[in-house]
């Protein structure tokens, strides 16, 4: 048996395809990567001395797929992963990976009649009807305001696939929920099993954060370093509110959906850390600062919103739930915990990329 893990070198693919081989010993895992984004390169070493076979080959050709040989598990983890990736200049290299490269892993998986688990992300949904959220100051966060009618899909337990897909959600967004549909396809044309998991903002060690992704490890790296950071959009205030999502609690979650494929072949969840495991920049900034001795680096208020921001969005995960009785394990504290160590042990290595 052969899991290929696309993306299988970057923050989630790495950490899904260590754990699988850590728990199937005996399967054959291979981590396919074109190592384009920097950082990646360090996974090398640690799939390597998990057992985890790699492959340095690219999703946009289709004979690097093939080199692989059958395999009959695919986890599509590989993604151009930036929001804001295509308003600077060519959304070319967005397009053939996150669109292009997926009817390459669907072919592929096609072929060798594999089941499929497709990381989508919470992006899918429109940006304007997410910016008109009724929404309100509740400390140092925002809040679903007090007695406000809420849309469909929205409740204080977070957005739910229920929520409207009709409006504009970025490049990014829209590449993804055009895969989305190409796999409904497949499945129909092909008889293919296969499940998509619209994940919130998936976090934990090996992630290289950046503004536009990965923001957790981004805030946690600028106070451990010392570099600045910056409230950016809807006023400068950093109210706005993601949920957090730790890699390990999406391999629970993945691993309960292969063992019962023929119960969520077809599905579309949500997937995220939910109202418990949310937090925002100003929250954030207080607890990095109790892990480096109540210091913050200079946070500098950026009130300009930029095209793709969104003020909030905290994943409601009732569907995925009831389903398979999963729910999260790692708080925010532990996520926190867990980065800041892997901060700290690998800072030789890590501060370059990050900081």
């Amino acid at each position: 048996m052969t899991l290929l893990v696309t993306g299988g070198a970057g923050f989630v693919g790495s950490n899904l395809a260590l754990m699988w081989k850590r728990d199937e010993p005996q399967r054959r895992v291979v981590a396919l990567d074109n190592l384009r984004r920097r950082g990646s390169e360090l996974a090398l070493p640690r799939l390597r001395a998990g057992g985890v076979e790699f492959r340095h080959g690219d999703i946009r050709n289709p004979e690097d797929l093939a080199e692989v040989g059958a395999f009959d598990l695919l986890l599509e983890c590989s993604a151009e992963p930036s929001v804001h990736a295509g308003y600077d200049g060519s959304p070319d290299y967005l397009i053939h990976t996150n669109l292009v490269g997926t009817k390459n892993c669907l072919e592929a998986a096609r072929r060798h009649r594999a089941d499929t688990v497709f990381l989508s992300t919470s992006r899918v949904y429109p940006i304007d009807p997410l910016r008109a959220l009724p929404l309100e100051v509740a400390g140092s966060r925002l809040a679903p305001k007090r007695g406000a009618a809420l849309p469909a899909g929205f409740s204080a337990a977070g957005i739910s696939t229920d929520f409207t897909l009709n409006g504009h959600r970025s490049l990014y967004g829209a590449t993804k929920l055009c895969s989305e549909h190409l796999i409904e396809e497949y499945a129909a044309a092909y008889g293919m099993r296969a499940v998509v998991n619209r994940c919130g903002v998936l976090t934990g060690p090996w992630q290289m954060g950046k503004v536009d992704q990965g923001f957790l490890v981004l805030w946690a790296s600028r106070h451990l370093f010392g570099k600045p950071l910056a409230y950016m959009g809807f006023g400068g205030h950093g109210h706005q509110v993601r949920d957090l999502l730790h890699a390990a609690d999406l391999y629970d979650l993945v691993r309960l959906q292969v063992r019962d494929i023929d119960r969520h072949r077809g599905q579309v969840y949500n997937v995220g850390g939910g109202l418990d495991r949310s937090v925002s920049l100003a929250e954030l900034t207080a607890r990095c600062a109790a892990r480096t001795g109540g210091r913050s680096p200079a946070i500098e208020a950026d009130p300009q919103t930029r095209a793709a921001d969104i003020p909030y969005y905290v994943t409601d995960n009732t569907l995925v739930t009831e389903r398979t009785g999963w729910r999260p394990q790692r708080s925010v504290d532990f996520v926190l915990d867990d980065v800041f160590r892997w901060l700290v042990d690998h800072r030789a290595a890590l501060e370059p990329i990050l900081a």
